[in-house]
C-alpha cells in the first residue's frame, strides 16, 4: 500500500513543476523618457524574453528579483549606444560598463542597480536615463545530492517544493533513506548556513505539509543512505 501511495505521488509531482512565473514591470520605450524616468533618472526595469530554438520564453521576473551571479543583464542608457550593454555577472558578483569600470550587481535588485548606474553616470553624462532588462536568469539553482537518480545541479525555475525537488532529480534510491532528508540553506545575510532536516513519510502519510518546505536559490539538498543513519533503539554497524 505503502508503494502504490508513493507511486501515485510521484506520478503527480512528476506533471507539477510549472513554468515560471511572474508579471512584467514596465517596458523601455526608447524616445519616450517621461514615462520611464524614476528616481533619480533611472528607469523601472525591464525583462526580455531569452530566445531557444527560435521561441521566446517568458522568463519575466519582478522588482523584487536579486540578481545573481552568472545572470545576463541588458544595461540601456537612453540615447547613448557607447554606454549601453549586456554583461554577465561574474563570479565575484561585479560587472564592468564603460567609463565607470567595475559595478557590483549581486545581491541587488534591478532598480536598484538602475539607481546606482545613474548615480555613477551623473559625473560624465547629463540627465543619463538607465534601464535594467534582465536577459537570463542563470543563478537560481538548488543541488541534489546523494541517494536520488540522477544528482546534480538543477535550475529553480519556479516555485519548488522540497518533494518537487527530489523528483527533478529522479526521485529516491531503494536505499535511501527518505526520512532523513537534509538541507542545507544560507541564512537571509547569506554569512552563515543552517541544515533543516524532512521526512518524507510525515509529509505524503502524516499530513506534515510544514516539511515540504519551498526551496531557495542555492539550497542544498542531501539524502543519505540507510546505512548512514542510525535510528533510535539501533546500534551503528
Amino acid at each position: 500500500m505503502r508503494g502504490f501511495i508513493a507511486l501515485a505521488i510521484g506520478f503527480v509531482l512528476a506533471g507539477g513543476v510549472a513554468p515560471l512565473f511572474l508579471q512584467p514591470m514596465g517596458a523601455f520605450a526608447q524616445g519616450n523618457s517621461s514615462e520611464i524616468a524614476g528616481k533619480d533618472g533611472a528607469a523601472a526595469f525591464t525583462t526580455a524574453p531569452a530566445h531557444t530554438g527560435g521561441h521566446a520564453l517568458s522568463n519575466i521576473v519582478t522588482d523584487a528579483y536579486t540578481i545573481g551571479a552568472e545572470d545576463v543583464l541588458e544595461i540601456t542608457v537612453w540615447r547613448n549606444a557607447d554606454l549601453s550593454k549586456t554583461v554577465q555577472v561574474r563570479p565575484d558578483g561585479k560587472f564592468s560598463l564603460p567609463v565607470i569600470r567595475d559595478v557590483v550587481a549581486v545581491g541587488k535588485t534591478p532598480s536598484q542597480l538602475a539607481d546606482e548606474i545613474t548615480r555613477k553616470l551623473k559625473e560624465y553624462v547629463q540627465n543619463p536615463v538607465v534601464a535594467i532588462s534582465v536577459r537570463e536568469v542563470n543563478s537560481y539553482n538548488i543541488f541534489v545530492l546523494g541517494e536520488v537518480v540522477r544528482p546534480g545541479k538543477y535550475p529553480l525555475k519556479s516555485k519548488t517544493t522540497l518533494l518537487q525537488g527530489i523528483t527533478i532529480a529522479g526521485g529516491f534510491t531503494p536505499v535511501a533513506a527518505r526520512n532523513q532528508v537534509v538541507i542545507f540553506r544560507f541564512t537571509d545575510n547569506g554569512s552563515t548556513m543552517q541544515t533543516v532536516t524532512s521526512s518524507y513519510d510525515d509529509i505524503v502519510l502524516r499530513g506534515g505539509i510544514t516539511g515540504n518546505l519551498e526551496l531557495r536559490a542555492g539550497d542544498t539538498i542531501v539524502v543519505p543512505s540507510e546505512s548512514m543513519v542510525v535510528f533510535p533503539g539501533q546500534q551503528q554497524q
